[in-house]
């Protein structure tokens, strides 16, 4: 852990509200968004998408904007945060934020002029109460939300009754020019298909009217046919396409503002003096200069050095430089960190040889002599034939052996100033041992489906909804000769509906299939001193047609040569971690593409 002396501190997750946080320059596009808005006032009603991704600062923009009006006398502002509501209540809500900004004698001079019409009597007798205080109101409340909800004809009067409210108070002879209402909506992307209808509807149908406008922050692709209204009806998504006169795109920061934006974040977090340039620069590129993604990882680097006892023994920039690896490069970490007897060998050493050999057999037209005994050795571990003549179909033959991310990963200047930096530290052998002795299995789990059409933090960047496969009354026979290793997964498998048997060798997993074939079958690859193990039991069962059902391996490694031959077998792929574990498994299952299931399976023969 990071000693005492060194204080160390997190950071929130705030929007800006001021200039003097404003570290991305979106002070200057809030400026101007609030000058057309001010200058737009004759045009309202209108309404005004702030559209970008998850936690590249929609908020702070909106803040920024509110700042900015709130100078102006003749400018109010409201903020309703569509995330607190849900479904109906969500245009109830908002219609009451609204109709509170107006001045109570306007309610009461409302009241007055409709005491012979019965159903908006009843509105406006409740918001002039709820505007005289802020208790008292639940019970008319209620009785008018019950009505509204049957009765058009009360809907239409409640429309009415909003316009000449607002256009009194937008008139009023106090100011001049005439008074403007914007309405902040934030987060509308992280609700529901029910709550972003029932917000909208609010907007379009209801508080359409002169004197407003509607400032809505929101992912705009997240909430696309693609997205959060995936189903939404043709005449839904027509009416979606009139809420947004228009949006301004949040453009992601420039290089030089991000790196002063981590620069600060490390500053105030306390570990300024361990991110060095390329450290900077790995976390600006790595991170899509995402402020929220940049804030998450210091704060996860501060948690871990100050609470994990595991690095009492090693410097604090061992833990920013094993968390960067395994936050932005998952795939090398985890097999990085691979337990004892998972089928990756040290994948550090083989990295490092491969960027040697590649370099060698790139760089000129034979490799040296005194080099070839390298390169001849690195290729014989894997069965590559030498072709000393061609160095580069030297490297081609090799890299189908190696996995599919070292070509990527060896071209990329951040990652190896990274991985050579974790490894010129002191102990840091000591460091890989243990990361790899501690870690049970290191398998991320996918978490409980969302219900459809509910939209999570972090969700909508590109991202598909996902599979949704019940997995009861399946029988999965899992091979390895490691089971330990992958006992969490099998458990949650388990949680899932599915029986799960365990076969530790191809013999054991011959006498399973003999007496109840499975629904599926997962299987390791190499087992021992035979790395194709798996892929000769799979092909002996498909030869001898013991088993046609659909197979997925299970490896440490995923190397195109691996992927070639998990194809011509007819398996639904190889995966390396938990969670394409599980999509392939569900894809085993969905719907009348799915592979088919041997005619017996499930049942004991």
């Amino acid at each position: 852990m990071v000693s005492s002396e060194r204080r160390l501190a997190l950071l929130n997750d705030e929007p800006v509200d001021s200039a003097g946080t404003d570290l991305l320059g979106a002070g200057h596009a809030a400026r101007r968004l609030a000058d057309l808005l001010i200058a737009s006032r004759s045009s309202t009603p209108f309404t005004l998408a702030v559209d970008a991704g998850w936690g590249m600062g929609k908020s702070s923009l909106m803040r920024l904007v509110d700042a900015e009006l709130g100078t102006v006398p003749e400018v109010h502002t409201v903020w309703y945060n569509a995330w607190t509501s849900s479904g109906a209540d969500a245009l109830e809500g908002l219609i009451k934020s609204v109709l509170m900004r107006f001045d109570r004698r306007l309610l009461r001079r409302a009241l007055h002029r409709a005491s012979e019409q019965r159903a908006l009597l009843r509105v406006l007798r409740a918001l002039a109460t709820l505007a005289a205080g802020p208790l008292g109101a639940a019970g008319l409340v209620n009785e008018l939300w019950d009505n509204l909800s049957v009765n058009s004809q009360a809907r239409n009067e409640m429309r009415e009754a909003i316009r000449d409210l607002a256009q009194e108070w937008a008139e009023n002879a106090t100011y001049s020019p005439r008074r403007m209402l914007v309405v902040f909506i934030d987060d509308l992307d992280r609700c529901s298909e029910e709550t972003v209808l029932a917000v909208c509807e609010a907007v379009k149908v209801y508080l359409d009217v002169p004197g407003l406008a509607f400032v809505i922050g929101c992912d705009r692709s997240a909430m696309g046919p693609s997205g959060l209204l995936r189903d939404l009806s043709p005449a839904g998504a027509t009416f979606m396409e009139k809420i947004f006169q228009t949006s301004y795109r949040i453009p992601v920061a420039g290089g030089q503002g991000v790196r002063e934006y981590i620069t600060w974040c490390a500053r105030t977090a306390g570990i300024e003096r361990l991110l060095d340039t390329p450290l900077v620069d790995l976390l600006a590129e790595r991170s899509a200069r995402n402020p929220r993604r940049i804030k998450r990882l210091v704060n996860g680097f501060v948690l871990e050095a100050t609470l994990n006892p595991m690095w009492a023994d090693h410097p604090p920039e061992a833990v920013l430089r094993t968390l960067l690896i395994q936050y932005f490069y998952a795939d090398f970490y985890r097999m990085m960190t691979s337990p004892p007897g998972a089928d990756s060998g040290d994948v550090i050493a083989d990295f490092r040889t491969y960027r040697r050999v590649r370099t060698l057999l790139r760089t000129s037209a034979t490799v040296p002599d005194e080099e070839r005994p390298v390169v001849d050795a690195f290729l014989a571990q894997r069965d590559v034939p030498r072709n000393p003549a061609d160095p580069y179909a030297e490297l081609e033959q090799l890299e189908r052996e190696l996995p599919t991310v070292f070509p990527d990963m060896v071209t990329d200047a951040g990652f190896n100033s990274l991985l050579d930096g974790l490894l010129g530290l002191p102990r840091s052998a000591e460091l890989v041992r243990r990361l790899r002795e501690g870690a049970p299995a290191l398998v991320t789990l996918p978490q409980r489906e969302p219900d459809p059409g509910t939209a999570q933090p972090g969700a909508g960047e590109g991202s598909l909804p996902p599979v949704r496969v019940s997995l009861a009354g399946r029988t999965l026979l899992w091979v390895d000769d490691h089971p330990e290793n992958n006992a969490t997964l099998a458990a949650w498998f388990r949680r899932e509906g599915a029986a799960v048997q365990i076969a530790v060798d191809s013999w054991a997993a011959d006498a399973a299939i003999a007496v109840q074939t499975p629904s599926l079958i997962i299987s390791d690859i190499a087992r021992g001193t035979d790395d194709r193990a798996g892929f000769r039991q799979v092909e002996a069962l498909r030869r001898e047609e013991r088993f046609t059902g659909p197979v997925v391996f299970y490896a440490g490694r995923v190397t195109p040569a691996r992927q070639e031959t998990a194809r011509a077998l007819g398996a639904l792929g190889v995966a390396a971690d938990g969670d394409e574990l599980v999509r392939l498994v569900r894809s085993a299952f969905a719907g009348p593409s799915a592979p088919p299931v041997h005619p017996s399976a499930d049942r004991p023969r």
